[in-house]
């Protein structure tokens, strides 16, 4: 499942790798969630969608945010197992591996991939800033919500079927705190999750703006908020 966001410029370059990658391991659906894109991301995705049965879009009703296309995705599919990916591919699918054998091997529902357990696997870094916002950001979130993972924000997570029917039709954030959102509900729940050091390489053309950034951190208010008022239950 992949949230796409005015990504024509990205897509042509790693539809084929998604593709090549389903190919080779058989019984996969693609799902890319359009989130009002303003340029020819929709069509592209149509258009490789009709080339591949095994691919679908899906449509936003209007530009709603990357929680709200993530839960949209994760909503919609149909595989025992989800794994949500950005559409820059900055981890390659081939780490999917990592957190299969995480989840099986540990009994959990779900695993997240993590660029901060081991930054020897990160090949190409951030903006120093935007590492050490994201330093500063794990910290805050780990204070409000008691949640032990490093990097809450990496895109490459995987959530057993169940779990994520679970989890997130109880998501409320549509901004880019759902991620923290997400992992409380799991826990709430009962839901085992493991954090995976996995590779990662920044790709230029980043959607997180400085103000979305300092929205990310009025969003861990807001989770813990609904979290008090019993919200996720």
């Amino acid at each position: 499942m992949v949230p796409a966001y005015n990504e024509a410029a990205r897509l042509p370059l790693t539809l084929p790798k998604m593709a090549e990658f389903c190919e080779r391991q058989g019984s996969i659906e693609i799902l890319i969630v359009d989130d009002g894109s303003k340029d020819s991301t929709a069509a592209l995705v149509q258009e490789f969608a009709n080339r591949h049965p095994f691919a679908r879009l899906l449509q936003n009703p209007g530009n709603r945010g990357k929680g709200y296309s993530v839960r949209h995705g994760m909503q919609k599919a149909q595989g025992d197992w989800i794994l949500s990916t950005d559409a820059d591919l900055s981890s390659p699918l081939e780490e999917v591996d990592k957190l299969l054998s995480a989840v099986e091997r540990e009994k959990a529902a779900a695993a997240i991939g993590s660029r901060a357990l081991d930054r020897s696997l990160v090949g190409v870094h951030q903006a120093a800033f935007r590492e050490a916002s994201g330093r500063v950001f794990n910290v805050v979130m780990r204070a409000a919500t008691g949640l032990p993972f490093r990097d809450t924000q990496c895109g490459f997570k995987l959530f057993r079927k169940d779990a994520a029917h679970a989890i997130f039709p109880r998501q409320r954030l549509d901004g880019f705190g759902f991620d923290v959102e997400d992992l409380l509900i799991a826990r709430i729940h009962g839901f085992k999750v493991v954090e995976v050091p996995v590779r990662w390489d920044n790709v230029e053309g980043t959607k997180v703006s400085p103000l979305n950034g300092a929205r990310a951190f009025w969003d861990l208010a807001a989770v813990r908020w609904h979290q008090l008022a019993g919200r996720y239950r």
